[in-house]
């Protein structure tokens, strides 16, 4: 009985998949905030380093080569391992067939390190010196601390405050690897101030932090913004978990019926999900995609499709998506890389056509999955990873229901060996589960332009 599945290293894969070249229906385009026209690749310079901004808006290469720098940097902890989740599949007592992506091996505990990697490759290859992000639960800060490094950049982070304050070792981390943390919104850009006179007790939220990372980074000399998911380029570098993970599946012998990630901006269920989707696409596959998203922050499941910003202040660009309103103001769950208010252009573009599903998961039911899954498969996993958990168990107890072998394949973006506050928290009965209104919703959504 084989459980975990491995690649050689010369099995890692050697490019990135750009699913938008085979897309039938393209993602709309992004928009320029002040001529409201279609994004140029030059547009963009000014913020990115000029390789991401080209592969932000590639629609037609369908595989990107990986740097050979980049590489090495995988090879450290590439291929990681696909494992059946035999013990989680016995304590359901179903016929489906578990397993997960274990991305929580990486260096810094999650998936996020395969896209820091190649964004702080391309800016030092350019002769970028310091770069600017924004972390909501910490792993995109840490993972971006790590590569930033490695690579022999400087980098501040404005780290969403509520996390700031509930993860105080994410912040050690990051400071152990040399960064600069700021918690947001801070009085130390414009947009934080501005937020802060109008609500002094403000918490924060990504699209506060990722505004003051983007002022920082254009009043800053040789200085590139560098994020986290959403964005086209930064699914691109995520695809290599479902690279790798098609090459393990056949190892095992099977091919998913399901596939799930948890769901902030798209990153990781994209990175698990897209080069899986390509055979439904093109070869006639009929998997089913699930996005597994918070019950308070449900932009996928209850949004609207239209143009927004990415951050709070308006600065970005305007991008096609399903969106709770770039000012929405998420309650303070533990998840909080999935504490977004919307989903990046290609997801959003899938979910108009069909092409993948949605669910929204409860904060306690999250944890409740986290907690099975810790105990039969002896990982802790992270906040956010509990939510694509409690989908693989929904579905798994529905193929009982069924009486269905059905194969299900989820990402385990990250463990949560830093988040046991958390797990204290609902473990002493002290979580709670958020409720929000159509009115919430409406109230800002309402507020958007009409442009799609």
């Amino acid at each position: 009985m084989t459980k975990r599945f491995l690649l050689s290293e010369n099995e890692i894969p050697t490019q990135w998949y750009n699913i938008v070249a085979d897309m039938k229906n393209k993602p709309l385009p992004m928009l320029n905030p002040g001529t409201r026209q279609p994004l140029k690749p030059e547009d963009l310079f000014p913020l990115f380093a000029e390789e991401l901004a080209k592969q932000e808006l590639n629609e037609t290469d369908r595989y990107i080569d990986i740097p050979e720098e980049v590489r090495d940097k995988y090879k450290f902890y590439r291929s990681t391992p696909l494992v059946r989740a035999y013990g989680l599949e016995k304590a359901l007592d179903t016929p489906a067939h578990i397993y997960f992506k274990n991305e929580s091996v990486s260096p810094v505990g999650s998936h996020k390190l395969n896209s820091a990697l190649a964004q702080a490759y391309y800016c030092q290859k350019q002769g970028v010196t310091n770069i600017t992000t924004e972390t909501g639960a910490g792993q995109w800060g840490t993972a971006m601390s790590y590569a930033a490094k490695a690579f022999g950049l400087e980098l501040a982070v404005y780290m969403v405050k509520i996390s700031y304050e509930q993860k105080p070792y994410r912040r050690s981390v990051m400071h152990t690897f040399g960064s600069q943390v700021i918690a947001s919104p801070s009085m130390s850009t414009k947009a934080g101030r501005d937020i802060l006179t109008k609500n002094p007790n403000y918490q924060g939220s990504l699209g506060t932090a990722i505004s003051e990372a983007v002022e920082l980074a254009m009043q800053t000399p040789n200085c590139k913004y560098v994020l986290g998911s959403v964005l086209n380029h930064v699914t691109l570098h995520q695809t290599i978990i479902g690279l790798e993970a098609e090459k393990q599946m056949a190892m095992a012998g099977e091919y998913p019926d399901i596939v799930i990630g948890c769901f902030g901006g798209g990153s990781n269920f994209g990175g698990v999900s897209f080069p899986f989707l390509r055979h439904n696409l093109l070869d006639g596959k009929t998997t089913r995609f699930i996005a597994a998203e918070p019950a308070s922050c449900p932009k996928l499941t209850r949004g609207i499709f239209e143009y927004d910003h990415g951050d709070e202040s308006g600065y970005t660009p305007l991008i096609p998506m399903f969106t709770l309103g770039h000012d929405f103001a998420p309650a303070h769950i533990h998840a909080g890389g999935l504490r977004y208010h919307g989903a990046g252009s290609i997801v959003s573009q899938l979910k108009k056509d069909g092409l993948m599903e949605a669910v929204d998961i409860q904060q306690l039911d999250s944890f409740k999955a986290g907690v099975l899954f810790a105990q039969t498969e002896g990982i802790v996993p992270a906040p956010e990873s509990c939510h694509a958990i409690a989908a693989a168990i929904n579905e798994a107890n529905q193929a009982k229901i069924e009486g269905k072998q059905k194969t299900i394949l989820f990402n385990l973006s990250g463990h949560g060996l830093i988040d046991m506050a958390a797990y204290d928290a609902y473990l002493a009965d002290d979580l709670s589960n958020y409720e929000l209104s159509d009115a919430d919703i409406q109230k800002n959504v309402g507020k958007l332009e009409k442009i799609a």
